[in-house]
């Protein structure tokens, strides 16, 4: 069997959340009292759901109103196959009577610690303790509520990551309003694409944001939003890059300084609204890229309770804890992050581009910072590594404990990359889940080994597995990734969706009963996970499926190639239409595509992945489409290659690129 990177000390296990929590569950006594690791409390939380559901509760401190029944579900978990929407008749609906607020939750804190730290790509810092959080998100939700803004409205942030996009949440969540955001890059369709879904009542924006080396202005397209979103009354506008923004021609405008005066010592009460535990608290969007977004509505409850078992026990996070995320504010691990305040850790926030020409900025906040867990992306890791960073060698790194990875998945190298190159004795562990369940399926473990190329465990309370083509669990074969019983983080609708049947057919049409996620994944002997690539992206040569993982863990390992994206092609075969592998590399500067380097990448595929692996055409090309949130989009390139319209191409980040897909010479023959 394959010796691990990394394993936690004796003293490093005994310190963590994670062993606590163990004890904590065994004092239950019966089937728990045996409960000896991961595997044995895995095994009891799938198999326990509701009283795995009230430990976690009890454990992480929720903060509920009055009377509470403390029962997890409204009628009994174990035995019942059906996972499905919450539906009023058929379930399941968490925590019925229970009665929370999510700002609340968030706002548990309110001394002199920091809270949250800002930086952006010019080195710029800031800093707000919990008493200051709390002061300046009394003072905006007060505002709010002088707009009007109440129980179920929507408030939507067009923002950058800054702390201003955080406390206008908890006000609006505080007030029992329903959040959404996206990242200031997005066009004003798919800013419409979005909030114009969901009509919010108050829109937040900034002047402007940073991104390598550029002010690039917000307002002029938020103009237009407002414009023509009627429902928005009042546009927030804060001051990032010029402290008095100029507002002209923007309808219902505000400047963020003008909204009220703030108690300085946080002593203002925040008159929290006492809600049902799924109220909704935000609203979330699928990429858009083959058609309008889903509109998926997340409740405070579930939310809460999934952030606080991967943030405390999967991520061992603690109040002495400061924690990054690369993020916008228009991908979930925003979200994720934010939740941290729950946990009383210090949130370290970064706006502007994460690799700069000049400079190793993540890593120089990192060291500032001292920074103990650190999340990135595994296209920043793959390109850290081309790029040649080695902060092992260069930065002060002796306060991080923990490296969490997720976007796409983790190659091998780049395990290897973060050991050698990054820190030898951290905890690298990539995360992966979605959106779609604002949260994790796969994550890390505190108290087991890290295994190159593999996520370490599945999450607690979540009855992952892996789907043969025959619907059966299978164990060290790809598959679909599947959960086959309900979890609290489940959306507790689709907007839009009275009878339900969007949402049912989002996740539930392929397997009866069975939340079908779109991954290509392995279950692995060690328990852990692979994910090979979203499974509508597999490739199918010859009737042999394969996940396009697989060859982007060979192709990027050569120095000549910065990125590549792999679909497969549509061509008349023997005995009807076939599937051809068309992989396309992006270049290093100077780098060329000529018969040697195509040898080069078939052979290295060929001997590390198999010869069904190995690409039949191979093109290069200037530049790689991808979404706002900076995942490749192989589904809008298949559609280009194949003559197809791709419906909404501002959910990409560079639609522009798509063009150099276009009627291709070389995919014609």
């Amino acid at each position: 069997m394959t010796a691990p990177l990394w394993t936690p000390s004796p003293e490093q296990i005994a310190a963590a959340n994670l062993t606590r929590f163990i004890e904590q569950v065994r004092a239950l006594g019966g089937d728990a009292a045996g409960i000896d690791g991961y595997d044995d409390l895995y095994r009891w939380s799938i198999a326990n759901l509701e009283l795995f559901w009230l430990a976690v509760r009890r454990f992480c401190g929720l903060v509920v109103g009055p009377n509470d029944p403390g029962v997890a579900c409204e009628r009994p978990l174990v035995g019942r196959s059906r996972v499905a929407p919450p539906d009023p008749e058929l379930g399941p609906r968490w925590f019925v009577g229970t009665r929370l607020n999510f700002a609340e939750n968030l706002l548990r804190f309110a001394d002199d610690r920091e809270a949250i730290v800002s930086w952006n790509e010019r080195g710029a810092r800031r800093g707000l303790t919990y008493r200051e959080l709390n002061a300046e998100v009394a003072r905006v939700a007060e505002a709010l509520r002088a707009m009007g803004v109440g129980v179920g409205d929507r408030v939507a942030g067009f923002m950058p990551n800054l702390p201003e996009t955080i406390i206008a949440m908890l006000a609006a969540t505080s007030l029992g309003a329903i959040w959404s955001s996206c990242s200031p890059d997005f066009g004003v369709n798919g800013v419409l694409d979005r909030f114009g879904q969901i009509e919010p009542k108050v829109l937040f924006c900034a002047d402007a944001y940073l991104y390598n080396g550029r002010e690039i202005d917000c307002l002029a397209r938020v103009k237009e939003i407002a414009e023509k979103i009627p429902a928005i009354e009042r546009v927030v506008v804060v001051g990032y890059i010029d402290p008095e923004p100029e507002l002209a021609g923007i309808r219902g405008a505000t400047r963020w300084s003008d909204l009220g005066a703030s108690t300085a010592d946080g002593s203002a009460a925040i008159p929290f609204e006492s809600l049902p535990f799924d109220h909704p608290v935000y609203i979330m969007y699928s990429s858009g890229t083959t058609g309008l977004p889903k509109c998926m509505v997340h409740g405070a409850g579930g939310t809460l309770l999934q952030h606080l078992k991967e943030l405390v026990l999967h991520t061992d996070l603690t109040r002495d804890d400061r924690i990054f995320y690369f993020t916008t504010c228009g991908w979930m691990m925003w979200n994720w992050l934010v939740s941290s305040l729950a946990v009383g850790a210090t949130v370290v926030l970064y706006d502007g581009a994460a690799l700069l020409s000049h400079r190793a900025i993540l890593w120089d906040m990192a060291e500032a910072e001292r920074i103990t867990v650190f999340g990135t992306s595994a296209k920043w890791l793959a390109l850290s590594e081309k790029a040649g960073l080695a902060p092992a060698d260069s930065h002060d790194l002796s306060s991080l404990k923990s490296i969490l990875s997720t976007g796409s998945p983790l190659a091998a190298h780049s395990y290897d990359y973060v050991y050698s190159r990054v820190k030898p004795d951290v905890r690298l562990s990539s995360i992966s889940g979605g959106t779609d369940i604002v949260s994790c399926f796969a994550l890390g473990n505190p108290i087991g080994p890290v295994y190159r190329g593999e996520i370490q465990v599945r999450g607690l309370g979540m009855k992952v597995e892996v789907f043969d083509d025959d619907g059966k669990s299978v164990v060290g074969q790809q598959g679909e990734l599947v959960c086959t019983a309900p979890f609290p983080s489940m959306p507790v609708a689709f907007w839009n969706d009275p009878d339900g049947s969007r949402y049912h057919a989002a996740y539930f049409d392929y397997y009866p009963n069975v939340w079908r996620h779109g991954d290509w994944a392995e279950i692995t002997a060690h328990g852990g996970a692979v994910i090979y690539g979203r499974s509508d992206a597999t490739l199918n040569p010859g009737g042999v499926r394969i996940g396009t993982a697989e060859i982007y863990r060979q192709v990027e390992q050569l120095p000549e190639i910065v990125e590549s994206l792999v679909i497969g092609q549509n061509i008349p075969g023997e005995g009807g239409e076939d599937v051809r592998i068309v992989l396309f590399v992006r270049l290093a500067e100077g780098a060329r595509l000529d018969d040697a380097l195509e040898d080069r990448i078939r052979a290295r595929i060929r001997a590390n992945a198999s010869p069904h692996h190995v690409p039949k055409k191979i093109i290069q090309v200037a530049d790689i489409p991808r979404t706002i949130s900076g995942k490749i989009t192989e589904l809008a390139v298949r559609d280009v290659v194949h003559g197809r319209e791709v419906k909404n191409r501002d959910a990409l980040a560079n639609p522009q690129a798509l063009e150099l897909f276009r009627d291709l010479p070389e995919l014609a023959t």
